[in-house]
């Protein structure tokens, strides 16, 4: 085991941001951590690093509490907050990252790795904003360590330069290290993740793979085209639906309608909508992408919070 809470709760005033969780993390996975603004995923990560104690519960990492296991070099971090050092180089602060590590690597493979070898001689505050998220990462991946924590590791980057960190990422994972990051890319959850953790109000609401995080929302997409003027009502009392949407289709003759909708038993509602006797042209039916089923299990958790309040 890599990484074990156990009834873990951190609470600032009157607000829990971790509420009783536990989770076990393994070797060699890659694990996206998602939830919405607040939902604990900065605090979990915290704790995890050894920068917050836990009120409640417990933390080990490797076995050992996490600055133990910091201090022995197992974990690299990459963080959204904290500065770097300003009026140093690249290639200074690196070689100061790789003497601090206790098992480190070379300076010029580390600058290699995170793609930054180019603008080595560049001073940290004369960087973009991509650039100096690829400092941080080359910073936590200095030395041989067997667990990366990534907090937003993309943020500010092109897409290339997202393309070929996520490149690296998978060849850590490939040699037997773990991978945990916080995103708000859900794309890149949905790519790039072996397992997707899902919180909500410092609980865990869902854990498996993406495909699983799908099927759990329980739902389908179905889309469709009408023609002519429609009226909603009979659409919107479909069985099943979740959730439906009806705009102008675009069409030349400017009177068609589209239509989307979600449903957890798509096949029950297209028996319905053709039992309505409306005849859809291109009517797809689809599972859901993760944003969507992230949106769909964190709203259904949201309004089952709100009967019981």
């Amino acid at each position: 085991m890599v990484v074990g809470f156990d009834q873990v709760s951190k609470t600032y005033g009157n607000v829990r941001a971790v509420d009783g969780l536990s989770l076990r993390l393994h070797p060699g996975e890659t694990v996206a951590l998602l939830g919405p603004n607040g939902a604990g995923k900065s605090t979990t990560l915290d704790l995890l690093l050894g920068l917050k104690q836990a009120d409640t519960g417990t933390v080990s990492v490797f076995g050992l509490s996490p600055r133990e296991a910091i201090v022995a070099g197992r974990v690299g971090a990459m963080l959204q907050s904290g500065g770097l050092m300003d009026e140093v180089t690249v290639a200074e602060l690196v070689k100061l990252a790789c003497q601090l590590h206790p098992k480190p690597y070379k300076v010029t493979d580390v600058l290699a790795r995170a793609g930054i070898s180019q603008i080595a001689d560049r001073k940290v505050n004369k960087l973009s904003g991509g650039q100096s998220q690829r400092v941080r990462f080359a910073l936590a991946t200095a030395g041989d360590s067997d667990l990366i924590v990534l907090d937003e590791p993309t943020t500010g980057m092109d897409v290339s330069a997202r393309q070929a960190f996520w490149a690296t990422m998978r060849e850590q994972a490939d040699q037997g290290r773990t991978v945990l990051f916080a995103t708000h890319y859900l794309e890149e959850a949905d790519a790039i993740a072996d397992r997707v953790l899902v919180l909500h109000r410092g609980r865990l609401l869902a854990d498996g793979t993406a495909a699983e995080i799908k099927a759990k929302a329980g739902a389908r997409r179905i889309s469709f085209d009408l023609e002519g003027e429609i009226d909603e009502a009979p659409l919107r009392a479909l069985p099943f639906l979740t959730a439906a949407t009806v705009s102008k289709s675009g069409s030349a003759a400017g009177s068609g309608q589209t239509v989307r909708m979600q449903s957890s038993d798509a096949d029950a509602t297209v028996h319905a909508l053709y039992g309505l006797g409306l005849y859809p042209r291109n009517l797809e039916v689809a599972g859901l992408g993760l944003e969507q089923a992230f949106v769909a299990i964190t709203e259904a958790e949201e309004a089952k919070e709100a009967t019981q309040s």
